[in-house]
């Protein structure tokens, strides 16, 4: 799914209707990933950053079951400490993300005015550039590290989210029930908080699962380069590019976190269609 398609929001796809059964397929897969970043290093017998085996790339056995890593380190440990990397990373920046461009989309469409009129030329500024160039540049100028990959993340996607709160925002505002609050003299405050946000966050909730995949997909492809996670951490992007010369050989390792990225971002997709079949604004409800 591109970005682009993204950009459209989750409310033009709210005819689309998922199977319960795959929703919870992917409620399922999720669950897995989760589960395995937060207890998998602790019952695993092997350290992500053990050296298991003399040779690089042995194949599958009962003591490691996806073999080893291009250094003799079990793949499986390693794929597991990856998980926890990339989805507190991908976690923590589309909460930024959403912090910034939510607040800031809702300002300008209640403000609006030249408010309005310098965060939305800023935001198609950002829209304009070339995420995957502007992470290329930052982290290759201040250097790699979970922080930096957090703040460029964050960034990169913060103009979206600003565009589709704001969008959402706008068509809020013009309903009754806020002109209403306007009225009687509500604060800026009880706007935001009491009326819009309330309204807006079954859709926002439906981005944010959205802007995680694309975040997921956005920090590999940084790791892929060279410009993650430095070693001996990894994140899955970072396990692939690791262990790509092992498809040379007929050894699997570079699949796993292939196969680990495309099953989240899979399930957040699905999960997606299915919410925003059903989600509507609470206001619209009554």
């Amino acid at each position: 799914m591109s970005d682009l398609a993204a950009d459209a929001g989750p409310a033009q796809r709210l005819g689309s209707r998922l199977p319960p059964t795959a929703a919870l397929l992917s409620l399922a897969v999720l669950g897995f990933w989760i589960l395995a970043a937060l207890a998998g290093p602790a019952l695993l017998p092997h350290g992500p950053a053990d050296f298991v085996t003399d040779d690089g790339f042995a194949p599958a056995s009962a003591a490691h079951p996806l073999g080893t890593d291009y250094l003799g380190r079990d793949m499986l440990a390693r794929l597991v400490a990856a998980a926890r990397s990339t989805l507190a990373i991908s976690l923590l920046a589309t909460l930024g993300a959403h912090l910034i461009g939510d607040t800031l989309g809702i300002l300008a469409a209640l403000r609006g005015g030249v408010l309005d009129q310098v965060l939305s030329r800023v935001a198609e500024v950002m829209l304009s550039m070339p995420k995957l160039i502007v992470g290329l540049v930052v982290i290759a100028v201040v250097g790699p590290s979970a922080t930096v990959l957090v703040a460029v993340t964050a960034a990169v996607y913060a103009a979206t989210v600003f565009r589709i709160s704001r969008a959402i925002a706008l068509d809020l505002v013009a309903l009754d029930f806020i002109r209403a609050a306007r009225l009687r003299g509500e604060s800026m405050g009880w706007l935001i908080f009491g009326e819009l946000l309330p309204n807006m966050l079954p859709l926002l909730a439906a981005d944010f699962a959205l802007r995680m995949s694309f975040s997921i997909l956005f920090m590999s492809n940084l790791s892929f380069l060279g410009l993650g996670l430095q070693p001996p951490a990894a994140d899955w992007g970072g396990l692939v590019r690791e262990n790509l010369e092992g498809l040379a050989s007929g050894s699997p390792a570079a699949l796993y976190p292939t196969l680990a990225i495309g099953s989240v971002t899979i399930a957040l997709n699905l999960l997606v269609d299915r919410w925003g079949s059903t989600a509507r604004p609470r206001e619209a409800l009554h």
